[in-house]
């Protein structure tokens, strides 16, 4: 159910995350505008949220008529006056921080209106994204999704020394009408939560694989079949509330000492890094990737979410 007095929805940015974004509001009923630099940059925005609902309605959660309805809620402008009035505004430029000041300094500009404004930057704190405002410093957080955002349900909220309780309630509130599962930070440090969970599981993997433990393609296996499904649907200190504590803690007294500890990059990811071989984009990284078994990657990263698919999708 949309939250009350929220009517309009600015999204500054076209790119993956933006028209992810746009799927995500205008699927569960929002009057969205997606603000683009140029007219290409907006054909590719539309382009990709009509990708998403393609995908959706091949899966059969949605219909055509649903689509429909949806894209009649999307807006695209190259102007900052048709946003004026806008509630809600979601900033996801490239991850430089002068440019997201620029977008800051605009919205004072030009906008009136807003209660709350997030940014889905993976990197940047919620102190320096505020520095970008004059006035308006308890509006600005960091609220980080994963990709696709439209699929997938969590989201990190991290304010700011300046973030106000009623800023962080707004979009925690509209998040959650979206069918999302906010967090709400206590602190802003690097990685937020959910990444610093993700490389810390990337350090040790690499060091076995560094160490001659297991291969990579082996490590992934065991990721995969072992305790990756369970967390799924069960937390991690739900889990070792479950297996007992005294016994966690023995295993831990023995194993932790034997972990990585390192502060810097594995010298797995590096060595690969130098020789040029950057992963998917290059077509050798860790592992090779022919051009299927890059589709085959992107349809198996997905396929996990697409049964919480939850929208509130507009019934006129």
């Amino acid at each position: 159910m949309k939250v009350e007095g929220i009517h309009h929805v600015a999204i500054i940015g076209t790119g993956m995350i933006g028209s992810s974004q746009a799927a995500l509001f205008t699927g569960n009923g929002y009057k969205t505008t997606m603000y683009a630099v140029n007219d290409q940059e907006a054909a590719k925005g539309i382009k990709q949220y009509q990708g998403f609902f393609d995908v959706l309605l091949q899966k059969e959660l949605v219909t055509t008529d649903q689509i429909e309805r949806c894209a009649r809620y999307l807006n695209t402008t190259q102007d900052y006056r048709d946003i004026a009035d806008a509630d809600f505004i979601i900033e996801c430029v490239p991850e430089d921080l002068e440019l997201k000041h620029s977008v800051y300094r605009k919205i004072e500009e030009h906008c009136t209106n807003f209660k709350a404004v997030i940014s889905t930057t993976s990197a940047k704190s919620a102190d320096d994204l505020a520095k970008g405002f004059a006035k308006h410093k308890d509006k600005i957080m960091v609220a980080h999704p994963f990709y696709p955002p439209h699929l997938i349900l969590f989201v990190e909220i991290v304010k700011s020394e300046y973030t106000s309780d009623e800023a962080v309630k707004t979009a925690y509130d509209i998040l959650e009408s979206c069918g999302r599962k906010p967090i709400i930070a206590n602190k802003s440090v690097p990685g937020f939560v959910a990444n610093r969970l993700q490389h810390a599981l990337v350090r040790e993997a690499a060091y076995m694989v560094d160490q001659g433990i297991a291969s990579a393609a082996d490590v992934d296996k065991a990721l995969m079949h072992s305790f990756a499904p369970r967390y799924s649907v069960v937390g991690l200190f739900e889990h070792q509330d479950a297996a007992g504590l005294d016994m966690v803690k023995s295993i831990q007294d023995y194993l932790l000492p034997d972990l990585s500890t390192s502060r810097t990059t594995p010298d797995l990811i590096t060595r690969h890094v130098e020789k040029g071989e950057l992963g998917m984009k290059t077509g050798k990284g860790i592992h090779d990737w022919p051009s299927e078994k890059q589709k085959e990657f992107h349809e198996k990263a997905a396929a996990p979410y697409f049964k919480f698919f939850n929208w509130d999708i507009p019934t006129e």
